[in-house]
């Protein structure tokens, strides 16, 4: 009785896997990353006790955009697709009578139909259809649990300092390689492998690649108020910390990454205002002007104590005395940067003299006193300047124009 059962239930399956199936898959939601295809099967189809796992040859597979279709056969990727289109499978390790050459269908029919009376009539062939989410998966929230270091380097007022910073946002990824993640992820899943169950630990990894990926955009000088800004410099950094753990053994990419305002200590809030304010008076200029608006500050509180003015004033210079500086060298010492600073002007002639081109030096005579050269030819007025007027002869012009009297 085994026998016989075995040998009707060989070809009752083999004959229900004849037909072919058309795979296809629904739009995957931000939650799923990886679904099984499902066989198409209405209400008036013939092929309703097929095996789910079995691929007859010469089927048709829907690839919709955002998927990325991979057909598992016997444990092994044999086929991937990421084309929206229909794809049909014509390698498949199940025989049709609806495929191919009728004859050789037939034949190789009958020899799966004995290779599945050896399995008890079942089918010795695991084959599934899995479409993957390639879309982008947003509205991952991050944030640090404890302040990180982050370098504040700025090279005009010669800071550069280790603050502790907090920070919070959003990041989104990709499957961009869906082999290594169907390998070393999501495997061979019954339905369905959801975000739910790999978010845990990329959120994790994501915090801890944020101390390196902040180091990097630190050596760009970006101050941490500015970080929101430079969302783009900070993904690079990321994928750049995460390439190990996550494109290259998962197949998983950082898209992009928006952060919250961030938020200092208040500590190191205060010392980066001291010491930006205090680069303001490395100009002299600037501290001179200080120094006047705190004279002039101290002169009105004096004035308002009538018990106490002279006494004031007299506090006042001996301050000022002091300090070791006054105002008037502060701004003495503002105007000699200013000329330092300044490109130098070319040098001027005397009146009646003349520059030479070579060396530079005020001469008076037809030759330079230094290096011998003759004096350049003194380019005459052709034109007036008021009126217009042409010189009729340019090596002998009047000395003042005809028309208006302009002097040439």
């Amino acid at each position: 009785m085994g026998l016989i059962k075995a040998g009707t239930g060989a070809l009752g399956s083999v004959l229900a896997d004849q037909w072919k199936e058309f795979f296809s898959c629904d739009a995957l939601s931000n939650d799923v990353l990886v679904a099984k295809g499902t066989k198409t099967i209405s209400g008036r189809s013939s092929n309703t006790k097929g095996n789910d796992n079995v691929i007859s040859n010469g089927s048709g597979i829907i690839v919709a955009d955002g998927q990325c279709m991979m057909i598992v056969e016997q444990g092994k990727v044999v086929e991937v697709c990421a084309e929206p289109g229909q794809f049909t499978y014509d390698n498949s390790i199940a025989p049709t009578i609806f495929s191919g050459h009728l004859g050789e269908s037939i034949m190789a029919t009958f020899k799966e139909i004995g290779k599945r009376f050896t399995y008890g009539g079942d089918a010795a062939a695991d084959q599934r259809v899995y479409y993957f989410n390639t879309k982008e998966l947003m509205d991952n929230k991050f944030g640090t649990p404890s302040p990180i270091l982050f370098r504040v380097v700025d090279h005009n007022i010669k800071l550069d300092l280790d603050v502790s910073l907090r920070c919070s946002g959003l990041y989104s990824y990709r499957i961009t390689d869906p082999l290594l993640f169907y390998t070393n992820v999501s495997g061979n899943v019954e339905r369905e492998y959801r975000r739910e169950e790999i978010d845990s630990q990329l959120k994790t990894e994501f915090i801890s690649a944020l101390q390196p990926a902040l180091a990097k955009i630190s050596e760009l000088q970006i101050r941490p108020s500015a970080l929101p800004a430079h969302a783009e410099e900070l993904s690079a950094a990321m994928n750049d910390v995460l390439t190990q753990k996550w494109a290259e053994k998962r197949g998983i990419s950082v898209v992009s990454v928006a952060m919250n305002p961030i938020t200092l200590t208040e500590e190191y809030e205060n010392m980066i205002r001291q010491a930006q304010g205090a680069a303001i008076y490395r100009d002299a200029s600037m501290a001179g002007a200080a120094m006047t608006a705190a004279t002039a500050d101290a002169m009105r509180s004096a004035a308002e104590n009538p018990n106490g003015a002279f006494m004031g004033y007299m506090g006042m210079g001996m301050a000022q005395q002091a300090g070791g500086v006054d105002t008037q060298a502060l701004y003495e010492m503002g105007q000699r940067q200013a000329k330092e600073v300044a490109p130098h002007a070319s040098p001027q002639a005397t009146t009646g003299g003349w520059i030479c081109p070579d060396c530079q030096m005020d001469n008076s005579g037809n030759f330079c006193s230094n290096c011998g050269k003759a004096k350049p030819a003194t380019s005459v007025a052709k034109f007036c300047s008021n009126c217009g007027w042409q010189v009729t002869d340019p090596s002998s012009p009047p000395k003042f124009c005809p028309e208006c009297g302009t002097a040439f």
